[in-house]
């Protein structure tokens, strides 16, 4: 048997059966993918043509230079006879499925190269991106002009601004470094953008959704916003729920911040924070049913949060808070950060507890410093609701609930504070 193998397979080395196996299984599941997606759409080019496009890719890649080349051409050659097809029947150009095709004829290359991870999602992605091409559509047609300059600001800034500064103490104090103080205010700026695009999206689901996506954006400003809303539409009774959710959204929004940067002072921030939410949560279950009279939920009209002008205020607010808390730290002590931290949280949360954050990753202070002074943001942000409230009218009789509320919350997370601080000296 081994002799006519020999035989049949010549001066040629064989390939290895179980790794061409698993190639021609990966390469024809990433050609149905997409191919299917295709079929569903009623294109001419479907399952079957993806797939063996695919396979014409590993194989080309198997055997070399030459058989890449004739294989892409044959390729390229369907792909102008399929545009040229539908040009003249129906006047339209199919680039996305030629570009898709063209995506599965070098997917397959990689397969047969010896690459799984990068073929398969790339073949995920397509076929996603394919599938969602309704919702891209609606979403893009509703998108303003205002919204593409910030996306494209936002790239800007991360992509081109960012390299460009220097990375390394610019002052005799060692108080800013450029290249570290920016990426932080745009990751924090990525964090608004993202969810402002959630908001747009799902805003109108719901007047709870809504207090919960605006606050992660910003909370004092949505709770200002959701007041008036409620307080004109006649929905006071909600105001208590929909702020405590702008703030317990905060509360989250500051800890993703606190992980992202430092997060070795999570654990000092977590439990003061979970015992304000849960204190938070009590109100929003007792008074969640009031929604039902306001499933639509109102608009909220919050302004795009990636300009020019926000981002360099977020940037200057950062600034300060941190050469602020710095100096605090260094001439007061732990006394002098924290204290620097809860007036910042009074301007911006966000901003306060990226401060915090980044003077811990940098062992200005310590990690538990860190996460006691982004609960003490977090309090203060949570008690500039309350101003927002009391100036709307219809919404100043839940001023009492809210009040108790805000203070209970605060109570908690002093409490936890202090248990933790005991603990650790018991330690």
């Amino acid at each position: 048997m081994q002799d006519w193998l020999k035989i049949f397979h010549g001066p040629f080395q064989p390939f290895p059966a179980s790794d061409i196996a698993v190639k021609i299984a990966v390469t024809l599941a990433l050609g149905l993918l997409v191919g299917f997606e295709r079929e569903w759409s009623n294109k001419d080019i479907g399952a079957r043509t993806f797939a063996m496009a695919a396979l014409l890719g590993l194989i080309g890649s198997m055997l070399g230079p030459g058989a890449l080349v004739i294989s892409g051409t044959a390729i390229l050659i369907l792909i102008a006879f399929a545009n040229f097809r539908s040009i003249s029947v129906q006047r339209k150009l199919e680039a996305t499925t030629s570009l898709a095709l063209a995506l599965i004829f070098l997917l397959g290359i990689l397969v047969g190269e010896g690459h799984i991870f990068t073929p398969v999602a790339c073949a995920i992605l397509v076929a996603m991106l394919l599938a969602l091409k309704p919702q891209f559509r609606a979403f893009a047609g509703g998108l303003s002009q205002q919204e593409v300059r910030s996306a494209i600001l936002l790239a800007l800034l991360g992509f081109v601004v960012w390299p460009l500064l220097p990375d390394h103490y610019i002052d005799p104090w060692n108080l800013i470094q450029p290249r570290e103080d920016w990426i932080i205010v745009v990751v924090i700026a990525c964090l608004g953008f993202m969810n402002y695009v959630l908001l747009r999206v799902y805003g109108s689901r719901g007047v709870y959704l809504t207090a919960i996506l605006g606050g992660l954006v910003n909370s004092t400003a949505s709770a200002a916003e959701l007041a008036a809303t409620l307080s004109a539409t006649g929905l006071g009774s909600l105001a208590v729920p929909v702020v405590l959710l702008t703030s317990v959204a905060m509360f989250l929004r500051n800890i993703t911040i606190l992980a992202i940067f430092g997060h070795a002072a999570v654990r000092a921030a977590v439990f003061p924070l979970l015992a304000m939410t849960a204190v938070a949560a009590f109100w929003i279950y007792r008074d969640y049913h009031k929604a039902e009279t306001a499933e639509g939920g109102p608009p909220l009209a919050l302004s795009s949060p990636i300009s020019l002008r926000k981002v360099l205020r977020l940037a200057l607010l950062f600034l300060i808070i941190q050469i602020v808390a710095t100096l605090g730290q260094r001439h007061f002590g732990s006394m002098g950060f924290e204290a620097a931290s809860l007036l910042g949280g009074f301007v911006s949360s966000a901003s306060a507890t990226a401060a915090a954050a980044s003077l811990a990753f940098h062992h200005a202070v310590t990690p538990g410093q860190a996460g006691i002074a982004a609960v003490l943001t977090s309090m203060a942000s949570a008690s500039m609701n309350l101003p927002m409230v009391h100036r709307q009218k219809g919404t100043r009789p839940a001023m009492r609930e809210l009040l108790i509320s805000s203070v209970l919350q605060i109570a908690a997370g002093v409490a936890v504070l202090v248990i933790q601080a005991q603990w650790q000296h018991w330690l």
